[in-house]
C-alpha cells in the first residue's frame, strides 16, 4: 500500500490508478486453484486481489462531499438517476470510495435504473480498494455477489475473505451469518469449519439476529452439522419462535408464516396442526394472500377437508393461482368435474403445477371422461420446461400398459431426466426399471442404489419395492430378513402396498408364519382400498394358509370386495372358490357366476360337468360351458375343450389347443407335444412335438421332461442323443415322476438306446417305482427276473412282479401270463382271447388263490420257457 506519508491527493490518485489498472483482471474471476474442503487450510487471498485487503488508515473525506452525496440521493428519489450518476461520477473521478459504494448500491438494488450486478461489482471493488469507513459495507455487498455468482463468476474464496473483512469492521449487518453459512460446509478453496461457524452464529444471535437462532437449532437437531443435542436444539428453536412471535405481534406476516412452518410435520417444534393453522390464519387475516391458500392446504392435510376446501375456494376466487391448483387437487376425488375446472383455469393463467396435475387427471380419467392424448400433451409441455414431476408422470405413463401399449425405452428417457432434476418419484420408477430390466438392461446394483436414494428422499414405496425384491430372490439375492426389515419400514411410513406384501409373506411365505400379524396387515391394506390385499385374504381363507382356518364363506366375502374394487385377479380367485364350493355340492354359486358371464366360472362349471364333480356328469353341458368360456377368451377352457374334442373333432381340437398353447397354457403344450410325437389325432410331426414340449420341460414340468427324454433316446423329432435323453429323464425323476423313474430304470438296467448300463441304479429306480405302484416297473422287473442276465434269475419272483402288474391292468404283463398258460396246457395255437379270459377268471377270484394258481402254472417247464421267451423278446 502507498505509504501514509505521501500527500493525500497523490495517495488517492495512486490508489485510483492501481484500482483502474487491475480492475478488469480482478473482476474477471481469475481461476483459483482447485481446493476442496478437505484437509487443506482455506487458501490465502489471490495475489491480484491483495489490494482489497492490505489494510491501512481509512481515508475519510465524507465531510468534504457529504452534500454531493445527499444531492445524488435526492435525484434518485426524484426519479432522475442520470443526475445522480453524474454527481457520483464527479466524486469517483476524485477517488472518493463512498461514491463508488453508492454507485454500486444503485446498480445492485436497481433503484431508478435497471439492475446491473456486473456494474455493481465493479464499483464495490473500487470502493474496497481504498480503506474508508464504508469498507465493511462494500466488502459485504461484494461478497454476496461473489457468493451467488451474481454479475461475476462465483468465487467462494473471495467471498470468504470479503466476509471476514466485513466481520472485522463490525457492521451490525448479516456478515457473521453469511460467513457462518459458508463455513458450515466450506466451498471451493474454503475449508469447512463447523466450530467457527457455530461461534459466529452464537455471536450473531447475541446481537439479535433471528436467523442465527434458526441455524443453531437446525445444527443441533438430528442430522444437523453439529453433535446432536436435542435440548440445545429445542432451546434455540424456542428462542427463535419467541423472536418470531414478537415480530408477528408487530404485524409481520412473514414471521407468522415462519411460525406456521415451525409447527409443520417436519418443523423444528414438531407436528402441531392447530398451532400451524393458527399462524396461517393470522397471516391470512393480516393480508397475506398466499397464507390463505397455505392454511386451506394445511386443513385438508389435517383431515379438516371441508374447512380447508372452503379456504382454498376463497383464495381461488380472489385470483390466487396456487390456490386454484391446490383446490383442483383437493377436489379430484370428491368433485372431479369441479376439480378439472379449477385446474383448467390455473393452467390458462400459466401455472405449471396445474398443468401437470391436469395432465395426470386426464390420463387417469378421474375427471369423468379420460383424455390421455391431451393429458400427455400437457405433461410434455411441462417436461419441455424441465418440470420434474411431469417427467416422472410421463415415465410412469409410458411404462404402463393400462392406457396405451407400453413404451419402456421412451419411459426410461423421461425418468432419467426426472431423476437428474432430483424428483424422488422419478428416481423410484427408474430404480424399478433397472430392477425389472424394462427399457434398460437389468442392473440390480444400480436399481438398489436408486431405490435407496428415493427412499432417503421420502419415497416409502421404494422401501417396499426393495423389500419385495429381497423376498422374491430374483432380481436381488434372496434375503428374507432384510426384505422383512425394509417392508416393515415402509409399513411404518404408511405404505399400503407394503402392508399387503408383508402380510402375504406372513401368511403364504417365505417369512415365518405369523397369521395374526399377517391378517392385521392385510385387513389394514384392504380397508385402505387395496384390491390385492382383499385377493390375498380370499386366497388365504380358501386354502387355509398361514394358520388361518379354511373358510370358503370368508374367502367369498373378501373376493367379492376385491371384484368390486376392480382387481384383475379377483375373478380368477373367485372361480377357484366357486369350484371348491361346487365340489362340496354347492353348485348354485358356480352356476350363478357362470350365467352372469364370468368366464372363469363358465370354465369351472364346464369342468364340473366334464368330471361329474358337484353335478351329474354331462358331456353335452360340459362342452357347452367350456365353449362359452373359450369364446370369452378363457385359456384353460380352450385347453380343456380342445382335449375333450380330440377324438370327435380333431381339427377344431388342435386349433383350440394351439391357441391355448400360444397363450402360455402348459397343459395344451403337453397335449400337443405328445400328439405330434406319437401321431395321435394329427399327422405325426416329431419336430413340432419337441418344440411344444421343450419350454414346458425347461420350466420344470416332469411329464414334458419324460416325453422329451424319450424323444432324445429314440431320435424322434431330434437327433438321437443318449446323454440328453438321460438328462431329461433324470430331471423328471427328480420331480417325482413315476413313469420317468420306470423308463430310466429300464434303460439303465438294459443299456438301451446308447445309454451306459448301470445295473444297480436301474434296479433301484425300478424297485422304487414298483413300490409306489407303477405297473410298467413291475412288468419290467418281472421279465428281468424271469429272463435272468441283467438280474439274477428268479422265475418265481418274476412271476410275482408280473402278477402285480397284471392286477393293475398292465396289458403286456397280462399277455405274458396268458401265453404261459397256453404253453403249459399245450395250447400254443389257441386264441389269446381264451387265455386272457382264463387269466381274468383267475385274477377276479381270491388274490392268494390266484397267486398259488399262477405259481403252480409256472412250475411247468413249458410255461417257464414261454415266459422266458416272452421276456427275452420284450428285452430284445
Amino acid at each position: 500500500m502507498t505509504p501514509l506519508g505521501t500527500p493525500l491527493a497523490t495517495r488517492i490518485g495512486g490508489l485510483r490508478l492501481a484500482a483502474s489498472a487491475g480492475l478488469l483482471v480482478m473482476l474477471a474471476g481469475c481461476a483459483i486453484p482447485n481446493m476442496n474442503s478437505g484437509p487443506q487450510a482455506t487458501a490465502p487471498v489471490p495475489e491480484q486481489y491483495q489490494d482489497w485487503f492490505d489494510g491501512g488508515r481509512p481515508v475519510n473525506m465524507e465531510w468534504m462531499h457529504k452534500q454531493t452525496v445527499k444531492k445524488a440521493d435526492q435525484a434518485i428519489a426524484a426519479g432522475n438517476p442520470r443526475e445522480a450518476i453524474r454527481l457520483l461520477n464527479l466524486l469517483t473521478d476524485q477517488g472518493f470510495p463512498q461514491a463508488h459504494y453508492e454507485l454500486g448500491k444503485l446498480f445492485d438494488q436497481g433503484k431508478a435504473v435497471e439492475r446491473d450486478p456486473a456494474r455493481a461489482a465493479e464499483n464495490y471493488a473500487k470502493a474496497v480498494s481504498t480503506p474508508s469507513y464504508i469498507l465493511g459495507h462494500a466488502s459485504l455487498n461484494l461478497a454476496k455477489l461473489y457468493r451467488e455468482g451474481d454479475g461475476v463468476e462465483r468465487n467462494d474464496l473471495l467471498a470468504y475473505h470479503l466476509l471476514r473483512q466485513a466481520v472485522e469492521e463490525d457492521l451490525g449487518r448479516d456478515a457473521r451469518l453469511m460467513l457462518a453459512d459458508l463455513l458450515v460446509e466450506g466451498g471451493q478453496g474454503v475449508k469447512a469449519n463447523p466450530q467457527r461457524a457455530a461461534a459466529l452464529y452464537t455471536k450473531a444471535a447475541e446481537e439479535g439476529q433471528d436467523e442465527a437462532l434458526l441455524a443453531l437449532a437446525k445444527a443441533y437437531s438430528p442430522g444437523g452439522w453439529l453433535a446432536e443435542a436435542p435440548e440445545r436444539a429445542m432451546d434455540y428453536s424456542g428462542r427463535y419462535a419467541e423472536a418470531l412471535r414478537e415480530r408477528a405481534a408487530a404485524g409481520e406476516t412473514d414471521a407468522m408464516i415462519r411460525l406456521a412452518e415451525l409447527h409443520a410435520p417436519d418443523g423444528l417444534l414438531g407436528d402441531q396442526p392447530e398451532r400451524r393453522l393458527h399462524w396461517l390464519r393470522q397471516a391470512s387475516q393480516a393480508g397475506d394472500k398466499d397464507a390463505l391458500a397455505k392454511a386451506g392446504s394445511a386443513l385438508v392435510d389435517a383431515g379438516k377437508t371441508q374447512q380447508g376446501i372452503a379456504m382454498l375456494e376463497e383464495a381461488a376466487r380472489n385470483g390466487d393461482v396456487d390456490a386454484m391448483t391446490q383446490l383442483g387437487r383437493a377436489l379430484t376425488e370428491r368433485r372431479p368435474g369441479e376439480a378439472r375446472r379449477w385446474l383448467e383455469k390455473a393452467t390458462e393463467q400459466g401455472s405449471m403445477d396445474a398443468r401437470v396435475s391436469l395432465g395426470r387427471m386426464l390420463i387417469d380419467g378421474s375427471a369423468g371422461a379420460a383424455d390421455p392424448r391431451r393429458g400427455v400433451a400437457l405433461l410434455e409441455e411441462a417436461a419441455q420446461r424441465d418440470d420434474p414431476l411431469a417427467l416422472a408422470a410421463l415415465g410412469d405413463y409410458y411404462m404402463s400398459d393400462e392406457v396405451d401399449a407400453s413404451q419402456p425405452y421412451i419411459a426410461v428417457d423421461y425418468l432419467k431426466r426426472g431423476h437428474e432434476l432430483g424428483h424422488p418419484w422419478a428416481t423410484q420408477l427408474l430404480g424399478k426399471a433397472y430392477l425389472e430390466g424394462r427399457g434398460v438392461s437389468a442392473d440390480p446394483q444400480r436399481a438398489e442404489a436408486l431405490l435407496r436414494e428415493a427412499a432417503d428422499q421420502g419415497q416409502s414405496a421404494a422401501l417396499g419395492l426393495l423389500g419385495q425384491a429381497y423376498l422374491e430372490g430374483e432380481a436381488l439375492p434372496f434375503h428374507p430378513s432384510r426384505g422383512e426389515e425394509l417392508l416393515q419400514a415402509a409399513v411404518e411410513a404408511g405404505e399400503t402396498s407394503a402392508m399387503t406384501t408383508l402380510g402375504e409373506a406372513y401368511l403364504a411365505g417365505p417369512l415365518e408364519a405369523r397369521p395374526e400379524r399377517g391378517l392385521s396387515l392385510l385387513r389394514q391394506a384392504a380397508e385402505r382400498g387395496d384390491g390385492y390385499a382383499m385377493v390375498v385374504l380370499g386366497r388365504a381363507y380358501r386354502k387355509g394358509e398361514g394358520g388361518l382356518p379354511r373358510d370358503l364363506d370368508k374367502a367369498t366375502q373378501w373376493l367379492t370386495r376385491a371384484r368390486q374394487a376392480g382387481h384383475e385377479s379377483a375373478d380368477e380367485a373367485m372361480t377357484r372358490v366357486n369350484r371348491d364350493l361346487g365340489a362340496q355340492g354347492d353348485i348354485k354359486a358356480l352356476v350363478k357366476a357362470a350365467e352372469a358371464g364370468n368366464r372363469g366360472a363358465m370354465a369351472d362349471l364346464g369342468r364340473a360337468f366334464l368330471e361329474g364333480k358337484g353335478v351329474q356328469q354331462n358331456l353335452g353341458h360340459a362342452r357347452t360351458w367350456l365353449t362359452h368360456a373359450a369364446n370369452a377368451g378363457h385359456n384353460g377352457a380352450r385347453a380343456d375343450l380342445g382335449e375333450m374334442l380330440l377324438d370327435s373333432d380333431p381339427e377344431r381340437a388342435v386349433t383350440l389347443l394351439r391357441t391355448a398353447a400360444d397363450n402360455g397354457h402348459s397343459g395344451a403344450r403337453l397335449t400337443l407335444g405328445r400328439a405330434y410325437l406319437e401321431g395321435e389325432h394329427v399327422a405325426a410331426d416329431p419336430g413340432q412335438g419337441v418344440a411344444y414340449l421343450r419350454p414346458a420341460a425347461e420350466a420344470g414340468n416332469p411329464y414334458a421332461a419324460l416325453l422329451l427324454g424319450q424323444a432324445y433316446l429314440a431320435g424322434n423329432g431330434v437327433e438321437a442323443d443318449p446323454k440328453k435323453g438321460e438328462k431329461w429323464l433324470n430331471q423328471a425323476v427328480q420331480s417325482g415322476d413315476l413313469s420317468a423313474r420306470a423308463n430310466l430304470g429300464r434303460v439303465l438296467l438294459r443299456g438301451e438306446n446308447g445309454v451306459t448300463r448301470d445295473l444297480e441304479r436301474g434296479k433301484a429306480l425300478l424297485e422304487e417305482a414298483s413300490v409306489q405302484g407303477h405297473p410298467g416297473a413291475m412288468a419290467t422287473l418281472g421279465r428281468e427276473y424271469i429272463r435272468g442276465g441283467n438280474l439274477q434269475q428268479d422265475v418265481r419272483r418274476g412271476a410275482d412282479y408280473l402278477l402285480q402288474a397284471a392286477e393293475q391292468g398292465h396289458s403286456s404283463a397280462r399277455l405274458s401270463l396268458a401265453k404261459a398258460y397256453l404253453a403249459a396246457n399245450g395250447l400254443e395255437n389257441a386264441s389269446q382271447e381264451q387265455a386272457l379270459m382264463w387269466l381274468n377268471n383267475v385274477m377276479d377270484g381270491d388274490s392268494g388263490m390266484a397267486l398259488q394258481t399262477l405259481h403252480e402254472l409256472l412250475s411247468d417247464d413249458k410255461a417257464i420257457k414261454a415266459l422266458q421267451a416272452e421276456a427275452q423278446a420284450s428285452a430284445g
